[in-house]
C-alpha cells in the first residue's frame, strides 16, 4: 500500500499551522522509508524559524535515518 500521498499532505497540514511546537503522534505508524523521512526533514526546514515538529513514539527506524542522514536538524524532537 503506497502511503506516501497521505503523508505528504498531512506533513503539508502542519506547516499550514501557528503552532511553534507542533506535536506528531506516530504511535499507528509502523514503518517509514527514507523517501518518508526526507519529507519530514524538507518539512521541518520550511517550518518558520524557532519552530519545530516534536514526534511522539516513532517507528524505531525514524530516529535512525533521521540521525544518518539529517544529523542535529534543529526543527525535529524525538519525545524521550
Amino acid at each position: 500500500m503506497n502511503t506516501r500521498s497521505v503523508w505528504q499532505q498531512a506533513l503539508n497540514q502542519l506547516v499550514e499551522r501557528r503552532a511553534d511546537v507542533l506535536h506528531v503522534d506516530l504511535s499507528r505508524v509502523r514503518f517509514v522509508d527514507v523517501a518518508g523521512v526526507t519529507d519530514l526533514a524538507v518539512t521541518a526546514q520550511r517550518l518558520p524559524q524557532g519552530h519545530r515538529i516534536l514526534l511522539h513514539r516513532p517507528p524505531p527506524q525514524l530516529p535512525r535515518i533521521l540521525e544518518l542522514f539529517w544529523p542535529g536538524i534543529a526543527a525535529i524532537e524525538v519525545a524521550a
